[in-house]
């Protein structure tokens, strides 16, 4: 295997670039730094790749990279790279959103058509089903977006599906729920969470808190995303959840107990864009990837406070 990682200096891109090197393989990685978050944070992610003979780096946009040269000789592409954030995704932002999360990607199938890949992966998101489908969430669902953010990562999906039908190209869409853990990014709400508590500042909450979330692990995300780059069937697109329905309120309950912190939450409205709840049907990804979530979410949450407590010198209590 030699892989391409778009996205590669993100939370789940450097994630999957140190798995996929530590098992041997040659990984190509492109990240252009987008300024949705700090560039030291995604150089730290980055720096412990950068160290592996394995690891090849290369800064450039998807937009205007020479996409021969770094798919030369690849075999998997994992589509990572893409322009985050629910509530930044209205108004006049929405043509970032566009250029990065749909022509982007099909530059990149267009440049992968007469190749002999293996596997295409895209990493898709639960926020493509919006808030009019049933509890748990199937993939034969009608999917309604309820941002710009989910309209375009929908978008991109079926541009997948479209090159897959048309030119055989073999790719694979993962719709991710809630990622967390640790190098979570700093807009995420576990990273917001810990670090106010952390830190012993409030906690600003967007509604009641009784809206639901099925958070996973960020080694389950990669676990799947090396099983669809093994055997996802082309065309196909899988959820990706960790295995429970929780509710925010929960989760600031569980952020006290592992920091050994007090909470002091601040509440404010709901915000345009948010989904009321998300889980995840995974019985299609359990069947065709032997994708099973393994990491509970009292020890992933702990794993990422463990990392947020280093990175700020706050031991936990």
């Amino acid at each position: 295997m030699k892989a391409l990682v778009t996205g590669a200096a993100g939370f789940i891109g450097s994630t999957l670039a140190d798995a996929l090197t530590a098992r041997g393989t040659e990984v190509i990685g492109l990240d252009c730094f987008t300024d949705y978050y700090a560039r030291d944070i995604k150089e730290s992610n980055l720096a412990p790749l950068r160290q592996r003979p394995a690891f090849t780096f290369v800064e450039d946009a998807l937009q205007t990279v020479d996409l021969d040269r770094v798919l030369a000789g690849v075999t998997h592409v994992f589509h990572l790279s893409a322009q985050a954030g629910v509530r930044k995704s209205w108004g006049r932002d929405f043509a970032t959103y566009t250029t990065h999360n749909v022509d982007a990607t099909q530059r990149l199938l267009e440049a992968v058509k007469d190749r002999a890949l293996e596997r295409f992966v895209y990493a898709s998101s639960s926020s493509v089903y919006g808030d009019a489908v049933a509890i748990p969430m199937r993939e034969d669902a009608m999917v309604q977006p309820v941002s710009p953010y989910g309209v375009t990562k929908l978008a991109a999906e079926h541009l997948c599906l479209l090159y897959a039908a048309n030119y055989g190209v073999p790719a694979v869409s993962l719709r991710f729920f809630t990622v967390y853990g640790p190098k979570q990014r700093p807009d995420m709400g576990f990273h917001r969470f810990l670090r106010a508590a952390l830190t012993g500042q409030p906690i600003t909450l967007y509604g009641d808190g009784e809206q639901t979330r099925d958070f996973t692990y960020v080694d389950d995300i990669v676990a799947a995303l090396i099983a669809a780059g093994d055997r996802g069937r082309p065309g196909g697109v899988y959820n990706i959840g960790g295995g429970s329905r929780v509710s925010i309120n929960e989760v600031l309950a569980l952020v006290g107990t592992v920091t050994g912190r007090p909470v002091d939450v601040r509440r404010e409205p709901a915000q345009k864009g948010d989904m009321r709840d998300t889980f995840a049907d995974t019985s299609r990804a359990k069947a065709e990837l032997g994708f099973q979530p393994s990491t509970p979410l009292e020890h992933g949450l702990r794993a990422e406070a463990e990392w947020l407590a280093a990175l700020l010198g706050t031991p936990l209590r």
